[in-house]
């Protein structure tokens, strides 16, 4: 799995970070997306996924 996001589109919502903490994490400046893992194992999944999913500005893509 590799994932790939869109800063520019992040409204700073914050359920990516809630839902995957080890993958994503939020700027101290405006509460954008950070990507902290581009590349999580499969244990992960699931909760990437779910992150995906629930982004009100769909900037989570997953290959």
């Amino acid at each position: 799995m590799r994932i790939e996001i869109d800063r520019d589109l992040c409204c700073g919502a914050g359920t990516c970070v809630l839902l995957a903490p080890g993958v994503f994490d939020q700027d101290d400046e405006d509460g954008t997306v950070i990507l902290l893992d581009a590349t999580p194992g499969a244990g992960r999944r699931a909760a990437v996924e779910e992150a995906a999913e629930r982004c009100p500005t769909a900037v989570i893509s997953i290959t």
